[in-house]
């Protein structure tokens, strides 16, 4: 008696895709001011500039840090996230491959291999219209109630959000705070991170586009670190998260379940974020 013939299919088995998100500015980059080292001179660690502005070094992460983005962005999709406008992130020298996506203005532009995906600029432009009071109502409010005894610059970036530069030792205690409670029914959002007091409306969050690169990415894991309440719905928005011991989120004392809260400050906090970034990942992966 014969059989027929069996076939069998080869099970096709795909890598986890790990997505990383992380903040730039005094979560993974420092400028010389916020370094913090904590530790004798001939203790502190190497440092690599990774960023300079006006032809001066302006951002540093230590070479161990630099070493540690570089193992990332060739182990998972990587994707700068950060407050900074397209100009100020180009700034940016990252050691490694240039990561595909990068997340600018706060989730304003969705950038792909450098260039600000169209799509996703007129997503943002109709949920703002919709969902918060203008642009120019809320500048006109900054720069009314502000003080030109501690004002010193008032900006507005990419034409979606807008900052003030002040004197931190003049501000008064109340004034940022009182800024909030009017801001808020009008759906945006108050930050004071060193000497910059946002103003961002509440729908423009790296959150959103966190979740656009994850879909675009097929993401199987999503992690995420920043250090200011601007980046409290990207670490909500993650599988896990990580925060420094410093900013504005240590500040407040900010926590959630998924979210590590880390002992380290300053440049420190940096290197060990990757760390984290990296075990994760590698645990994701099974190796």
């Amino acid at each position: 008696m014969t059989h027929p013939a069996t076939t069998t299919t080869p099970t096709t088995r795909t890598t986890p895709v790990t997505l990383v998100a992380s903040d730039l500015d005094r979560t993974l980059i420092y400028s010389t001011a916020a370094l913090q080292l904590a530790m004798p001179d001939a203790d502190a660690p190497r440092l690599l500039c990774v960023e300079v502005y006006d032809n001066k070094p302006l951002s540093y992460m230590t070479e161990t840090a630099a070493a540690l983005v570089d193992e990332l962005a060739r182990t998972t999709v990587f994707v700068p996230t950060t407050t900074r406008t397209r100009e100020q992130y180009h700034r940016i020298q990252f050691p490694g491959p240039a990561p595909k996506f990068a997340i600018c203005a706060n989730g304003g532009h969705l950038l792909v291999d450098g260039v600000s995906d169209p799509d996703w600029q007129d997503r943002v432009a109709r949920r703002l219209a919709d969902e918060c009071a203008s642009l120019a109502e809320v500048r006109a409010h900054l720069v009314a109630a502000a003080d030109p005894a501690w004002l010193l610059k008032e900006r507005v970036a990419e034409d979606l959000f807008a900052y003030l530069v002040v004197e931190r030792s003049l501000l008064p205690t109340d004034w940022v705070e009182e800024l909030a409670e009017w801001a808020g029914p009008r759906g945006w959002t108050v930050s004071l991170q060193g000497r910059k007091i946002y103003a961002v409306p509440k729908p423009l969050t790296k959150s959103a586009a966190m979740n656009e690169v994850a879909h675009r990415a097929g993401a199987t894991l999503t992690l995420a670190a920043g250090d200011s309440l601007l980046d409290a719905d990207l670490l909500l928005a993650a599988d896990l998260a990580w925060r420094p011991g410093h900013g504005e989120l240590a500040d407040t004392d900010w926590s959630a379940p998924h979210v590590d809260v880390l002992t380290e400050r300053g440049v420190a906090a940096g290197e060990e974020i990757l760390r984290r970034f990296i075990r994760a990942s590698v645990a994701r992966r099974g190796l």
